[in-house]
């Protein structure tokens, strides 16, 4: 917890009444310059930073109701992927659902469309649950105030999941991975992800005064979470 508010106020500040979506997405810009593009980390961060432009630009148009809980939101969803990046990069433990990714990103096996799924499973399974109730501590409502809100980034991944299943599929020359990286994927669904996201978050707003039962819940989502994208990275073609 320490970490997360320590990383929201150097990235999370606040104008007017309202926490600022472009320092989180400066942050993503800086690490797609740092990282070679077929890192497998940097497959998901070109995939996330595309998506949180577009929600900070559907913040900016008043797509959203409530502006203000839309950009809350959104910069603590994003502070939970800058965290892992953080303690990957110094060293210290990332949570179990970051762990898949981390570890298999420069496996030539892989496939980029594997990368950019395995991230968002990570990012959705987990860390949306967390950063709702991050954000319902914040603005002092509960999940259900923020269920429009929830609703309306989930269809902006949705639209963004589709296109970018269409540009990372193998082309013609890559036919003979085609039909297993298919199957793969065919058994993850981001509406799903998004359903237990949003379960997990009431589960865990309902446990907040229960400490105890509210970090075992959180730990095993973590690892069922990492589980998932373990499968996901599954090495489709020889190194």
């Amino acid at each position: 917890m320490a970490q997360t508010q320590q990383i929201g106020q150097q990235i999370g500040p606040r104008i007017g009444q309202f926490v600022a979506v472009d320092p989180v997405v400066d942050r993503m810009r800086a690490l797609r310059a740092a990282w070679h593009p077929a890192d497998g980390v940097a497959v998901f961060n070109r995939v996330y930073l595309t998506v949180t432009e577009e929600i900070g630009h559907a913040i900016e148009a008043g797509t959203f109701t409530d502006r203000r809980a839309a950009a809350t939101l959104d910069v603590r969803f994003a502070e939970r992927y800058l965290a892992a990046v953080d303690a990957v990069t110094t060293g210290r433990p990332t949570p179990a659902c970051w762990r898949p990714l981390f570890h298999y990103r420069r496996h030539p096996g892989v496939r980029p469309l594997q990368f950019a799924l395995a991230g968002i499973n990570a990012h959705i399974g987990h860390d949306l649950a967390l950063a709702v109730v991050d954000a319902c501590r914040i603005l002092d409502c509960a999940p259900a105030d923020l269920e429009d809100e929830f609703d309306r980034v989930g269809d902006i991944l949705v639209l963004l999941e589709e296109r970018i299943r269409e540009e990372l599929m193998p082309g013609p020359d890559l036919l003979e991975i085609a039909d297993p990286l298919t199957h793969l994927l065919g058994c993850w669904s981001l509406d799903r992800a998004r359903d237990g996201a949003w379960l997990a978050a009431r589960s865990l707003w309902q446990l907040r005064r229960l400490p105890d039962l509210a970090e075992e819940f959180t730990e095993r989502l973590d690892r069922s979470v990492g589980l998932v994208g373990r499968m996901l990275l599954t090495p489709l073609t020889r190194p």
